[in-house]
């Protein structure tokens, strides 16, 4: 469980850290649902991290409402940790320096990279799933279409309403999830697989000590 744990917050940090890169370079395009938070912040102000916070814990009233078996303590967490922290990373503003398109190119990448990774460590950790994931999957249960069908619909619209209030999109947000869904499949495969290896040790060991 300590790994668990472990695994968990430092996926949130790692997660939350690749949102604040891309947020630095986002005029060459970022996640739907960043593309909304920037949106909503530039339309209306207060922080980033705040319309992050509210559309997160709004997507987990949702998904109670739909269908609770996704949100576990974990989704709430992520819900209420993600902004705050994405704020702290921009307030902070410890970034890698941009001097051309092409450095900016490679910036976006390590911030997807790391969004990847962090999403599979926090997921794999198994504290239950995201706020927009538990919401997708939710109303996938809900609707009877498939996740992959579910995700593009509700990534589409939200991409559609960022774009319409004014938030950045261009060809990286059309390719964002080809980019980062095998990063974070890797990632929540191994972390699996290391959490499984470390979860059988333990018990041997308390086999042992039971003797």
């Amino acid at each position: 469980m300590r790994f668990n744990l472990l695994f968990f917050a430092s996926g949130l940090i790692l997660f939350s850290y690749g949102i604040s890169v891309a947020i630095q370079v986002q005029y060459l395009g970022i996640h739907p649902w960043d593309v909304l938070n920037v949106a909503l912040f530039d339309k209306f102000g207060v922080t980033i991290g705040v319309w992050n916070l509210a559309i997160g814990l709004l997507l987990v009233l949702v998904s109670l409402i739909v269908d609770r078996k996704y949100i576990r303590i974990g989704t709430l967490i992520n819900a209420m940790s993600i902004g705050p922290l994405i704020d702290l990373f921009l307030f902070i503003d410890v970034f890698p320096e941009s001097s051309s398109t092409v450095m900016d190119i490679a910036v976006l990448l390590l911030g997807i990279v790391f969004m990847g990774i962090g999403g599979g460590m926090y997921s794999a950790a198994g504290f239950g799933a995201g706020p927009r994931d538990g919401f997708m999957l939710s109303l996938s249960d809900k609707l009877g279409y498939s996740i992959s069908r579910t995700r593009i619909a509700v990534e589409s619209l939200v991409l559609v309403i960022g774009l319409l209030i004014g938030g950045p999109v261009f060809i990286f947000t059309l390719i964002y999830t080809l980019i980062q869904s095998p990063i974070f499949q890797f990632s929540f495969v191994k972390v699996t697989e290391f959490l499984k290896k470390t979860a059988s040790v333990d018990h041997s060991d308390e086999k042992v000590k039971s003797v």
